[in-house]
């Protein structure tokens, strides 16, 4: 969905300068924006969801009172370049001490994001959640999942009110009858157009697996707006003799659908605004910081952290269901689909056991006000595996400080996304009035 960008100038003051710079950011961005009819600083907006100028010039000290009416992100983009010109910096900066933030890209990659950016948060407007789900928090292991922010009305209506997303609730019982009334015969002629390795599974946990897919499929194809969808997979695992995992691959393959692991409706929303803006690969895992110690390793059965060379307060394991967690097969350098780790979930289940190339990396995560998101640069330096365990392929990532970022976390769930990216979200913090905290 594309944002509809407003072109505002100065008036009097239109000229050929103005509108040669329009062609060129018409001719620069268009594939990501449609631009509207230009309005003259201080006239009604037609609906949109940002203004642009393409030009400043110097009667803008005397108009703040305009500046300062517009209730829409402000995009200053003035170069031929598609990003905001030099001469424009005094400019910017006089608007923002009189509290009028502007966004001025300095690269035309960013100017190419925050238009990215904008039509997601138009998007969202539009945009259903499913979460498949029956008594969150009564199922296993009870004390740890009644904890959990994301299955309070509260962040179900925090979402909503900032973004406008809508949160459909289903019942899970019900959809593992529905996968169960799928026939094996039905699962196989499914399997013979999918492509995907597997290893260690019988075929009834691959068709098990498959009749999920095709379950939560159906429901899809009902409902267009559903551009996200997770089940209380764990929590509520005897609702089903599978993990969704390989239907979130496949789905994410086929539609762009965004997944939710343990149905995180938080983590849902933070990886719908990231990749869709950033089209950066990402995925959902847990925080094991080896400065938590002997709580991170009870939990994944594991006797120590894996060795790293130095400083290993700023390091941590990351890793969810027994290996790094759901990585769909686009973003992996490697990738197979095997038997389940956990003892939580039924003896059919399965689990993606996949690899993320090595090098920088950003973890990133809203919180619970949803004003805010944390973010972390850092690097993937290698792989642990722990027979026996409930991590038998982990990631280990090098984060800058490590107590800070023990500090400052948000949640066991943090999404990770290849390469770094904390100046690119800040501009995204800019478009969906997120600040932006590096920890």
């Amino acid at each position: 969905m594309k944002a509809r960008l407003v072109p505002l100038y100065f008036d009097p003051g239109r000229d050929g300068d103005f509108d040669r710079q329009l062609d060129a950011i018409r001719s620069l961005l268009g594939e990501f924006v449609d631009l509207l009819a230009p309005v003259a600083l201080g006239s009604p907006l037609p609906e949109c969801e940002a203004v642009v100028f393409p030009q400043l010039l110097g009667v803008a000290y005397r108009q703040l009172a305009a500046f300062q009416s517009i209730r829409v992100p402000i995009l200053l983009i003035t170069s031929e370049f598609g990003t905001l010109s030099m001469w424009d910096w005094e400019i910017a900066e006089y608007l923002r001490s009189n509290g009028v933030e502007t966004i001025g890209p300095y690269a035309i990659e960013q100017s190419r994001t925050v238009c990215r950016a904008l039509g997601v948060k138009r998007e969202l407007r539009d945009t259903k959640f499913l979460v498949y789900q029956d008594d969150p928090g009564e199922g296993f292991q009870a004390p740890i999942f009644k904890r959990f922010y994301w299955w309070e009305d509260e962040c179900t209506a925090r979402l909503h009110e900032k973004f406008g997303l809508t949160v459909v609730k289903k019942s899970y019982r019900e959809l593992g009858a529905m996968a169960d009334e799928i026939t094996d015969a039905d699962a196989h002629h499914e399997l013979a157009r999918l492509h995907f390795r597997t290893e260690g599974l019988s075929p009834r946990a691959i068709h098990s697996a498959v009749k999920l897919y095709l379950a939560v499929r159906r429901d899809l194809d009902a409902d267009p707006s559903i551009r996200a969808a997770g089940i209380n997979c764990l929590n509520e695992s005897h609702f089903s003799d599978t993990t969704p995992c390989l239907a979130w691959n496949l789905l994410y393959q086929e539609r762009g659908l965004i997944w939710g692991c343990e149905a995180d409706t938080l983590s849902m929303a933070t990886k719908f605004i990231l990749h869709r803006s950033l089209n950066a690969p990402i995925m959902m895992t847990n925080m094991y910081p080896f400065l938590l110690g002997g709580a991170a390793l009870k939990h994944e059965r594991i006797h120590a952290f894996p060795q790293v060379e130095s400083q290993p307060e700023n390091h941590v394991l990351v890793a969810h269901c027994g290996y790094m967690g759901v990585i769909p097969q686009p973003f992996a350098t490697e990738w197979t689909l095997r038997k389940k780790v956990l003892a939580i979930v039924d003896e059919h289940a399965s689990a993606i056991d996949a690899r993320l190339p090595l090098g920088n990396c950003t973890l990133a995560k809203l919180d619970s006000t949803m004003n805010g998101l944390t973010v972390a640069e850092g690097s993937l330096t290698g792989y642990a595996h722990f027979a026996n365990s409930d991590c038998l392929n982990g990631g280990v990532i090098r984060v800058r400080d490590g107590r800070r970022l023990m500090d400052r976390l948000t949640s066991h769930h943090y999404l990770l996304l290849v390469g770094h990216h904390s100046s690119d979200i800040r501009f995204l913090g800019q478009v969906f009035g997120l600040s932006v905290e590096d920890i």
